[in-house]
């Protein structure tokens, strides 16, 4: 699905093309008057108004492309029927309960997006639209164009969701069911890759970023959001405050990590966040991204890995250590033990001291 976007970038107002990897579509995207190209955010982007979403709107058409477009965007630059006005108001108030609820502004700009196109695509009032309705937009829309099931499974999110909170619906919102999904297994990196990693890395920011993750199995934005305050030396602690599910928890602070951070600290001196952009403020995650990509090229590991897999190394390894699944449940800050469990399934803590049949065989 290709979204428009509304982001600052370069201090201004942009509207950017986020799309999975397509040759196609960037080969259309180049045909775009005054499209540029954010390695950043890795995405296309014109400036922020009316003429460039005309633009973008007119190639996409002619190609019948369909399009998802953020509320500022659509508030701004789209003349609204009076359905389209009808469908706004609704997705207003949508937006309105989800800020109630504290949803984080990611999860609120999706599932806002999500429900507006389908009520747009189903051109229904919402106390007509039934069970079917969703079935067919499902069908149509999501399941003939192969997108995935993560993405299957956000939209009946948004939509349970929406008509949840529509009192009156007259249809039960739970005979929606779900897209099986594929079960993956993390990739698990060793201790000797995570070390070639590590030891790739001169930029000591970059490495200290890497190091606070895999040294106490942070997600990127627990790392990102740190601020100076929340290292707490004297108790050897970290503080993630306000993580998923809007939860505080503590995790360990290893004593060579201290003392990185201490050097890191004398150089860069942040004022707030723990990790600061140049202009200061909080560190991007695309940065991260970025260096991280680069750290395992140069450390000739040829395994298809992310900066979260280094938060799914931790875990597996304090397993393989003797550590207590129940405690890196609350280490990891996982509110259904299943979600542990997992590295199990990855750990080679008994399997190593099975002996294979081959073994045993007579020379």
């Amino acid at each position: 699905m290709i979204q428009l976007r509304k982001l600052t970038h370069k201090q201004a107002d942009r509207i950017f093309i986020q799309f999975k990897f397509d040759n196609s579509l960037i080969n259309l995207i180049k045909t775009i008057e005054g499209r540029r190209y954010s390695n950043t955010h890795k995405s296309f982007y014109l400036d922020y108004n009316k003429e460039n979403y005309d633009r973008i709107e007119k190639v996409f058409n002619k190609k019948n492309i369909e399009f998802e477009k953020d509320r500022s965007i659509f508030n701004d630059f789209v003349k609204k029927t009076d359905f389209e006005q009808y469908v706004q108001e609704h997705i207003d108030e949508f937006i309105d309960y989800l800020k109630y609820k504290h949803y984080s502004p990611v999860t609120i700009n999706t599932y806002s997006s999500l429900v507006s196109h389908f009520l747009l695509k189903v051109k229904k009032e919402v106390d007509k639209i039934n069970i079917s309705d969703i079935e067919l937009f499902n069908k149509t829309h999501i399941i003939d164009k192969n997108f995935s099931v993560s993405y299957q499974n956000q939209l009946i999110n948004a939509i349970k969701l929406f008509f949840v909170r529509n009192r009156g619906i007259s249809f039960n919102i739970d005979q929606l069911e779900r897209p099986r999904g594929s079960e993956y297994l993390p990739t698990i990196l060793s201790k000797e890759e995570i070390k070639a990693i590590f030891n790739s890395i001169k930029n000591l920011k970059h490495k200290t970023i890497l190091s606070l993750i895999y040294s106490s199995g942070l997600r990127i934005g627990e790392t990102l959001r740190l601020k100076v305050g929340d290292i707490d030396s004297k108790r050897n602690v970290i503080i993630i405050r306000q993580s998923k599910g809007y939860k505080d928890r503590i995790v360990g602070l290893s004593p060579k990590i201290l003392e990185l951070l201490r050097n890191y600290y004398k150089v860069y001196q942040p004022k707030e966040y723990l990790f600061e952009g140049q202009g200061g403020g909080m560190y991007t995650a695309t940065s991260v991204r970025r260096f991280f990509k680069s750290a395992v090229q140069k450390a000739g590991i040829k395994k298809p890995v992310r900066v979260h897999n280094l938060r799914h190394s931790y875990a597996t390894h304090l397993l393989e250590s003797g550590t207590d699944i129940r405690y890196i449940q609350n280490i990891l800050g996982h509110k259904d033990p299943k979600t542990t469990m997992i590295y199990t399934h990855v750990s080679n803590k008994n399997i190593k001291n099975i002996v294979s049949p081959f073994d045993l065989l007579d020379d």
